[in-house]
Formats: C-alpha cells, structure tokens, sequence
C-alpha cells in the first residue's frame, strides 16, 4: 500500500484552500496535513508537519508566499513546492524558478490543470525514488518536465502572441469592479487597437483557460452578441 504525499495549503482565502483540498482527496493519493492562511500561521505549521508538498500562495496578508519560499530552502527543508498565485510579472515568475518550484499556476486555477500538475509531481517523485543511477537522459527528462511546467507562460498555442493576450487581460484587470466589466469582441478589439477576429481569438482563449466566462446579450435588434466577462473564483 503506497503512502499518501503530505500537502499543506498555505493560501489567504480559506474557502479557496479548502476547494484545493477537496480537489486532493478527489485524485486520492495525497493527505492535507495543514492549511495556514497567514506567513505566520505558516512558519508554525511548516516546523511541526515537515510536509512534502506545499501548494503556495504569493499574497498573504503579513507576508508573501515568496518570501516563504526563501526561508524554506534558506533553511533546507526538504519539501517540495507548487506556487499557486494571481500574479502575472515575470518578476515573480523568475523568483519561483529560483527558488525551485515544482510547477507555477495562475489563478483561477480549473481542476485539470491542478490534476495535470499533481500528475506530473507524482510521476516524477516516483521515477526519482525507482531510480539506481542517475544518467544523462533521466537529468535532462528531469529538467525539461521543470522547465516545461513553469516556463508555461510563455509557452503559447499557434496564434496567441503573449504581448496581446496581456492587453486583453488588463480589460478584466483585478479591480473590485472587474467582475461586472462586459466586453464583446468588437469592444475588446478596439480598446486593444485590433480587429473582432483578433480579439475574439484571444478573448476564446481565456475561456479555455478558465479566465473568462461568456454569455449572450441579445439586445433590442439584430443577432445576438456574445459577451465577455471576468470568470467567478469557484465556491
């Protein structure tokens, strides 16, 4: 019988820390040993249950996820760690891969994506502890699996130019009044100085991903308009 991976949740919104929680029992195979809502409550936590894996937040209200990334391997704890965060500078990009991230997911995270990178850590933990001795091929399968899961943002299907998609992100920017922002493609197109076609292209793409949501409008006259809108944090 395998033993479950030990995960502690370290995120500022309980209802959030407790949907990923739920996400874990869904897979099996993984035991939620803490939650900690503060770097504070953190800290303490991380000292008594020593987890293997730490789903972890960047915006905490006393601190920053980073900042407990940095004391984790400044004081070599042994764990391993997904970021899980709303953050979408490269800054905070290049400072995860710094500090050894396992994988790098934006916010609103969908299911199978946290599957997807769960997958990946298990596999890997697995092949890491099957292993005898240590080649060239495993080094480089290793590092590419690392470099593919959070070099993510950059890696983009065929006809989605990152520099475009950011403008078409800051439409539905983080505001309080974001999530009533209502954008059809023709709107989005011309406040990025795009075409319709462009735009919706983009403005599909974030639905794919979970950023988006859309629905009809159907006006006074004429066909029915399809409408963008910030996507709701699941309950």
């Amino acid at each position: 019988m395998s033993t479950k991976v030990r995960v502690m949740i370290i995120e500022d919104d309980i209802t959030i820390a407790q949907l990923h929680q739920k996400y874990l029992e869904k897979m099996g195979g993984y035991e939620v040993i803490g939650i900690a809502t503060t770097q504070a409550e953190a800290e303490l936590q991380l000292d008594i249950f020593q987890p293997e894996l730490i789903l972890l937040d960047v915006y905490l209200p006393d601190g920053t996820g980073l900042d407990i990334l940095q004391n984790l391997r400044g004081e070599n704890h042994r764990c391993d760690v997904i970021l899980i965060t709303a953050a979408r500078d490269m800054e905070t990009l290049q400072q995860a891969m710094r500090g050894g991230v396992v994988d790098y997911l934006l916010k609103p995270v969908v299911f199978p994506r946290l599957e997807s990178a769960l997958q990946k850590y298990t596999l890997q933990k697995q092949q890491l502890t099957q292993e005898c001795d240590l080649n060239q091929g495993l080094v480089d399968k290793m590092l590419q699996a690392n470099t593919a899961s959070t070099g993510g943002v950059q890696r983009l299907p065929k006809g989605i130019d990152g520099v475009t998609l950011e403008k078409i992100r800051v439409l539905f920017s983080s505001t309080k009044a974001s999530r009533h922002i209502s954008l059809t493609a023709d709107e989005a197109g011309e406040k990025i100085g795009a075409s319709r076609t462009t735009a919706r292209r983009y403005l599909e793409y974030l639905i794919s991903s979970g950023e988006l949501e859309a629905d009809l409008n159907y006006g006074t006259v004429g066909r029915p308009e399809r409408c963008y809108k910030k996507a709701l944090q699941p309950a």
